[in-house]
């Protein structure tokens, strides 16, 4: 289905200042023939006119700025009208939007609270002009995935939402080659998700290869959000090209473990940084103790034997990595 946009109908205040005019003449006309007598041919003509001159208003078309109106004449597509204005159609055309009643968790058409992912089955009623109208936005809207569980590549439940920056650039096709073009993005959204998460880990692990080129690396969800975000937004760019839908970027707007293995995450993660920080003490405390033997034999203050240095070393690696301070012994006797 190819776009056929239609430039030439901003005549809607010419056609309705003609309707008026002709309303008004023909009353004139109707009274004066009425009046004075006349033919019955044009008295019969003014009261068609008054019956059916109404007609001619259906017509008209008032388009704000960045939305678009799909027309079809008796089920075929007769064109788009796009950009502000006033326009005038063919009375009889229809606009289309199969997506008018859906309400997405997203900017633009979010319902009260936010609370619904879609219109359909929710016990909300939108307002009658929202479910009169048939105009299509044009505007970069943002969708608000609600928040998935995924295992990662490791098997971890993570919970991972997504916004969306998208537009319509495509009024035939988002119309005509899919069904309700909000609900094919938004579950294309929560495929594209799971099929990219999957790939990648939570944190960074070893051995893991998440660009699929044999080689491992470090990417990860949580180091790695910007890299993630831009996969998946081509992915999902791929997936809604024939809806005629054009994805600006994607977020990841929330990244945490799932609650039922949070707690144990964060027991490893502690012990983790507990490791960590004791190794960089221990590294710097056998420093430090080679560093006083080595000036205590420089500045040749006082010899000691292995069982000395043995000594000495020890104490030095008590005071030195222990939690709390070290109460000083002072020994008054002999070593041996």
């Amino acid at each position: 289905m190819k776009e056929t946009i239609l430039t030439t109908k901003k005549r809607g205040m010419t056609v309705l200042i003609l309707v008026i005019v002709l309303y008004f003449a023909a009353a004139m006309l109707f009274l004066r023939t009425m009046e004075f007598g006349g033919s019955i041919l044009v008295g019969a003509l003014c009261v068609v006119w008054f019956f059916l001159g109404w007609i001619l208003l259906l017509g008209l078309k008032i388009l704000k700025p960045q939305e678009a109106l799909v027309l079809t004449l008796f089920g075929k597509y007769v064109g788009t009208l796009r950009g502000e204005g006033f326009y005038f159609v063919n009375p009889f055309c229809t606009g289309v939007n199969p997506a008018a009643r859906t309400r997405l968790s997203q900017s633009g058409d979010a319902g009260e609270g936010g609370k619904s992912a879609f219109f359909k089955g929710n016990k909300e009623k939108p307002d009658a002009a929202e479910l009169a109208s048939k105009k299509i936005s044009l505007k970069v809207m943002t969708l608000n995935n609600n928040v998935q569980k995924i295992n990662d590549c490791l098997g971890n439940p993570v919970e991972i939402g997504i916004a969306v920056m998208w537009r319509v650039t495509d009024t035939a096709k988002a119309v005509f080659n899919v069904d309700n073009y909000k609900e094919y993005l938004s579950l294309q959204c929560d495929s594209a998700l799971r099929n990219i998460v999957r790939n990648y880990p939570y944190d960074v692990a070893p051995g893991v290869d998440t660009t699929g080129d044999g080689v491992a690396d470090e990417g990860s969800l949580r180091g790695s959000s910007e890299i993630v975000a831009a996969r998946i937004r081509d992915e999902i760019q791929e997936k809604v090209n024939e809806a005629g839908l054009e994805i600006i970027d994607a977020r990841i707007t929330y990244l945490a473990y799932a609650t039922e293995i949070a707690a144990a995450m964060l027991q490893r993660q502690q012990a983790a940084a507990i490791v960590d920080a004791r190794t960089m003490i221990v590294e710097g405390a056998v420093g430090m103790v080679e560093m006083a033997l080595d000036r205590l034999n420089e500045k040749e203050i006082v010899e000691l034997d292995e069982e000395r240095k043995a000594a000495m070393v020890s104490n030095l690696m008590v005071v030195l990595c222990g939690n709390h301070e070290a109460q000083p012994i002072v020994n008054t006797g002999s070593l041996y």
